[in-house]
């Protein structure tokens, strides 16, 4: 602990003169307000602004499913002053499905280190009459499909894990596509779609007050947020997805301000407030070197290609 402070103070203060500067850092988000990863960017970026002495504006900038703010992104300066804060659909899902993205995940950006695992639950709305994930599966094979679920777009988390679901479980649903996860939320909380996957915690104020049910979540075991709540994998042997937060800046960001701003997010993240509070949330707090980062990165990369050509999931 003491050798790794010590790294991150020297890392703090070694700032080439590009990065001296008390303009704010533009942060790019290219998903929607509200989504799992903009809620903990939130509580993570006022915490690393307090420590770079630098204000970190948020903007979300959505549209086509995630890649018009990474091609944004891609193309920014690489001076630290622009940093890219994302979900790992854009960059280990996305351009396994399109191979006309506009940019390349493992070229295009300089990994800077990921910040929470994120926990995901497959919710309906009350009105819906499958209020199990047994139940879902027994309508599903009934009427093929013909029931639908919304999405954050096509190639996002939320298509990808019901895609996942639906092959494992060999049933047949019906996407409605939605621009960001949070209209997505929002068309299953008002019933104009019966059900959908989303990352905790987006949907977890619904499901207390009771505009939404849950009907199972995603990891390999039960979690503390809703302890009641089965797994999928209990329906549906083996069953598991989760989905990561991470920031990125440009290619050709100088190792020094990277890991700079390595040092600030993993310092946030094991502030106690703050970690408190992601875990609080539902979070599975990471806080990961560059490289730890960049490793994981391309290893998610393959794997998830993988996936999603044995699933025969596409970009509509």
């Amino acid at each position: 602990m003491r050798r790794w402070l010590l790294a991150a103070l020297l890392a703090l203060f070694a700032v080439p003169a590009a990065a001296q500067t008390d303009r704010p850092i533009r942060v790019i988000m290219p998903l929607a307000a509200g989504s799992a990863v903009d809620v903990v960017v939130r509580i993570v970026a006022e915490r690393m602004g307090e420590t770079l002495g630098q204000r970190l504006a948020i903007e979300n900038m959505t549209g086509a499913s995630g890649m018009i703010g990474m091609r944004t992104g891609a193309r920014a300066a690489p001076d630290g002053l622009t940093l890219l804060a994302v979900n790992d659909a854009v960059l280990t899902m996305l351009p396994n499905m399109n191979s006309q993205a506009g940019y390349d995940p493992l070229r295009d950006f300089a990994p800077i280190g990921q910040i929470v695992r994120i926990r995901w639950a497959l919710v309906a709305h009350p009105s819906f009459a499958a209020t199990t994930v047994p139940a879902l599966i027994e309508a599903a094979r009934a009427r093929p499909g013909q029931i639908d679920y919304a999405s954050g777009g096509a190639g996002s988390p939320q298509h990808v894990a019901m895609e996942m679901f639906l092959q494992a479980a060999g049933l047949r649903m019906n996407h409605i596509s939605y621009r960001g996860a949070t209209p997505a939320l929002t068309a299953v909380t008002a019933g104009q779609v019966p059900v959908g996957f989303f990352g905790l915690p987006t949907p977890n104020a619904f499901v207390r007050d009771g505009q939404l049910r849950l009907l199972g979540t995603a990891g390999p075991a039960r979690i503390d947020t809703f302890p009641d709540a089965p797994t999928i994998a209990e329906s549906v042997p083996g069953f598991t997805f989760h989905t990561w937060g991470a920031f990125l800046a440009p290619a050709g960001t100088p190792a020094p301000v990277v890991a700079r701003i390595n040092a600030a997010l993993r310092e946030a993240v094991n502030h106690a407030p703050v970690r408190s509070r992601l875990e609080q949330l539902g979070y599975e707090v990471v806080g990961n070197t560059p490289d730890a980062f960049a490793a994981a990165l391309a290893s998610d990369h393959a794997t998830m290609g993988a996936l999603i050509r044995s699933a025969n999931i596409t970009m509509e």
